[in-house]
């Protein structure tokens, strides 16, 4: 159904006409071509358009545009823009993306939402220090036979540096990292703290 028919003249005075529009000449990107083409067109003086209330106002001038003029060259306008597909149904998919965007958008300002970002973040830095951590891991449990309470040590101090990293990941990425002279005594203690791990795990 062409876009024309859908626009139906619910007032009409010297140099002011109102019209009804359809839905889908209301969403954002239609409305705006919309609005910006007419008042491109000679004689209008102003356009307004309520997508609320689904409303089109425009004021013209009878002097340089009659009446019959205007709606033949609103007709066109209407034509160019419903070529371009300006008046296209937006895609199921779309639809959804947009919906499932803006449940979650909802569920990330309520009280659980933000519980649960929390959470997730939480977990990621984990998995970013557990990935710091890895690269200083032991040989392996083959250590355990050997020497179990160097071990356990080994253990517990891995346990202990990965809390500890986990702890101030995000200061480390957002403060630290940054402005590292800033807070040099902090990367002092970092570097010193992996001395230690890393000496501790020399072969006697």
């Amino acid at each position: 159904m062409a876009i024309q028919r859908e626009f139906v003249l619910r007032y009409r005075h010297e140099g002011h006409l109102r019209f009804q529009l359809p839905e889908r000449a209301c969403r954002p990107r239609a409305a705006e071509a919309l609005v910006n083409r007419i008042r491109e067109l000679p004689g209008v003086r102003a356009v307004d358009l309520f997508r609320g209330q689904r409303k089109l106002a425009i004021r013209f001038q009878e002097a340089v545009c009659d009446f019959t003029g205007l709606a033949r060259a609103l007709h066109k306008v209407l034509a160019e823009l419903e070529a371009e597909g300006c008046f296209d149904d937006i895609p199921a998919t779309k639809a959804a993306g947009r919906l499932a965007l803006g449940i979650k958008r909802r569920l990330k300002s309520t009280r659980v939402g933000a519980w649960f970002g929390e959470k997730v973040q939480a977990g990621k830095e984990t998995v970013e220090a557990a990935k710091v951590l890895g690269k200083l891991s032991s040989k392996g449990p083959k250590a355990l036979f050997k020497d179990p309470e160097k071990a356990v040590i080994d253990f517990l101090n891995d346990v202990l540096v990965l809390y500890l990293i986990k702890a101030h990941w995000p200061r480390i990425t957002q403060q630290w990292l940054p402005r590292p002279w800033a807070y040099r005594y902090e990367w002092l203690a970092v570097f010193y703290m992996f001395f230690l791990l890393v000496r501790s795990r020399r072969p006697k």
